[in-house]
């Protein structure tokens, strides 16, 4: 009996024994199982990170006061040790401009009015939460002002430009460099003699197109590689160079690498990303562009975009061609720009050039019902981003509508003067120049702990991340930089006021990614960025691995947020392999502090081939 109750005893041990190991075996798979799940970050940490690997998930929203409260204890939530390299043919990655995508996701876009062409961003369980890996043999660009005339083959290995361009001299592949002798379709013996046909025709002093500085901001519609905006800059005349990720697909990341202010973008559906009376001189030389489709939409666009006076230089075969279909064009666009009120200012040879009315007078003395209507009065005409064109005429305000101009200073005076437009955001004109004095100072302190690591000319592509006024673009102006200044949506208002100074920029949304190729800028500026999208649930870890999709490598990113920000930055530092050189320091405290504030720099290092890790 005795025995026998052992046995019972032993046999229920064994039992209890077996069911915990059941349980701790249990508790393993589901732990693994949730490590290797899709979507989650730990399943690519715990792999090793190869070259080349593909891996596609979503990023992850975390509450902003939890992440406040986990700094304070010293407990940040995981982070990886590592992010996953994407495979090597998405080395010229544009997230939401990738036309596979829309094959993918088995879109409709309407080809005929270039909708394919416009912004498609991946929904978040598709984003590619990867680095984006340089092309083979990938050299640090050569610098500027050297770069505007040639860059390196290997950075951007396509020739098909230089082949189907080869007689209209856009660029030319010299062993491993590709040279641009700056010509263009129209402007075969070059862009500078074609810019000084134009301020002929305009009868501007000197030959000059910059007109004593009256004229500033260009926009350059179809611009190829850039190169009429390459011969602008010594004027001190900065455009931006517009273009599609069209069949001429690389036109855009060429102008970059040459460090030509430039853009991917489209006259398709929806407004261009630009407040309205941002730029004096709108130009098109082959553009290729049907200006009178959809009731001549297009060029109501352009309408709204160029302030009182501005000019359209059109450069095409319909301002000079007599074949019949030439002219039939040519009477139709001359018609509907006359009932625009537009005038023709000058016409020689091959390019006609247009003026927009000084105020709403002509707009008022047209005929009951004429097409294309007035814009109604609700509408704003500042709204850009994700809005739809309306074909209709933007009037002026009262009050430029009675000055019959827009009130600007000529460039340079007006980089520092308020512009008038402050009073139609709410800011007045001390508070302007506290602005600009706060950004000259800050961006003093940048570049005093930058020194030790800057080269002359290392930058040139700068992007301002938050742009406000335009103060940090503006402290650069000694500098021989460019700055793409970026508006956040919210205050997208501010964006009129960085035109207005004689800068550019553009709208955007950063819980999404931005419309350029990988590799595009030598400096990032984000100032309170990351504290503006947690607080809209987006993911600061999904920027992060946009910011390094967009900066080249031994660039700089100037990271300015407060304390727990920098803190959760820091720990992704060796991931995304930024740990080149890194400063932090904690700032004087100014009127533009939201508390206590530090400042982050770091620089990107430039990877080595044959790498399985970083």
């Amino acid at each position: 009996m005795k025995q026998k109750n052992e046995q019972i005893h032993t046999r229920k041990i064994l039992t209890y024994l077996l069911i915990g190991l059941i349980g701790v075996l249990g508790l393993v798979c589901l732990y693994y199982g949730s490590l290797f799940a899709p979507g989650s970050r730990r399943a690519d940490d715990a792999g090793s990170r190869s070259y080349g690997s593909d891996p596609v998930f979503v990023g992850s929203s975390r509450n902003r006061d939890l992440v406040d409260l986990l700094d304070e204890q010293g407990n940040y939530a995981e982070v990886p040790k590592s992010i996953p390299i994407c495979d090597i043919k998405y080395s010229e990655l544009i997230p939401c401009l990738d036309r596979n995508l829309i094959y993918q996701l088995k879109l409709k876009p309407n080809l005929a009015v270039m909708e394919h062409y416009e912004r498609h961003c991946p929904p978040p369980e598709r984003r590619y939460n990867c680095l984006i890996p340089p092309p083979k043999g990938y050299k640090i660009p050569i610098r500027w002002p050297a770069s505007r005339d040639e860059v390196w083959k290997a950075n951007i290995p396509h020739t098909h430009l230089a082949e189907e361009k080869s007689d209209q001299h856009w660029m030319v592949v010299d062993g491993e460099k590709i040279k641009f002798p700056g010509g263009g379709t129209h402007f075969h013996s070059g862009a500078d003699k074609y810019i000084v046909g134009l301020a002929q025709m305009l009868k501007f002093p000197g030959d000059k197109l910059h007109n004593g500085g009256r004229i500033r901001n260009v926009l350059d519609v179809g611009c190829g590689v850039a190169s009429f905006g390459a011969y602008l800059l010594p004027l001190d005349i900065i455009a931006m160079s517009l273009a599609p990720n069209d069949v001429h697909e690389n036109q855009i990341q060429f102008a970059l690498e040459r460090g030509i202010p430039s853009t991917l973008g489209v006259l398709g559906t929806k407004r261009l990303p630009y407040p309205s009376r941002s730029f004096e001189l709108a130009h098109c030389s082959r553009c290729r562009i049907d200006w009178l489709q959809r009731d001549g939409i297009l060029l109501l666009e352009l309408d709204r975009l160029l302030r009182p006076g501005g000019y359209f230089a059109y450069s095409s075969p319909e301002a000079y061609e007599q074949d019949p279909e030439n002219r039939k064009i040519w009477n139709a666009m001359y018609n509907l720009l006359k009932r625009m009120c537009w005038k023709v200012a000058a016409k020689r040879g091959q390019t006609v050039i247009w003026a927009k009315p000084l105020s709403n007078s002509c707009y008022l003395k047209r005929d009951p019902g004429t097409q294309p209507p007035l814009c109604s009065s609700g509408e704003d005409p500042d709204a850009s981003w994700n809005v739809s064109m309306k074909a209709c005429i933007t009037p002026y305000s009262a009050k430029m509508h009675k000055e019959r101009w827009s009130g600007l200073l000529p460039w340079p005076q007006r980089l520092i003067e308020a512009p008038p437009r402050l009073e139609e955001i709410g800011v007045s004109a001390e508070e302007f120049h506290e602005d600009t004095k706060i950004w000259n100072s800050r961006v003093i302190e940048y570049w005093k702990q930058m020194k030790s690591v800057i080269q002359k000319n290392s930058i040139r592509n700068v992007m301002d991340m938050n742009s406000n006024l335009g103060g940090f673009a503006a402290a650069l102006r000694d500098k021989d930089v460019w700055v793409m200044n970026v508006a956040p949506v919210k205050i997208s208002a501010r964006l009129k006021i960085v035109y207005d100074r004689g800068l550019i920029g553009t709208v955007h949304d950063w819980c999404e990614a931005f419309s350029t190729y990988p590799r595009t800028y030598d400096l990032l500026h984000a100032w309170a960025v990351f504290s503006e999208i947690e607080e809209r649930g987006c993911s600061a870890e999904d920027l992060l691995i946009e910011m390094d999709r967009i900066l080249r490598p031994e660039g700089f990113a100037i990271i300015r947020d407060k304390h727990s920000v920098i803190n959760y930055i820091q720990k992704f530092i060796t991931a995304l392999q930024w740990d080149g050189w890194l400063s932090e320091v904690e700032p004087k405290t100014d009127a533009l502090s939201a508390g206590e504030e530090r400042v982050l720099i770091v620089r990107k290092k430039l990877w080595t081939e044959g790498f399985t890790t970083i």
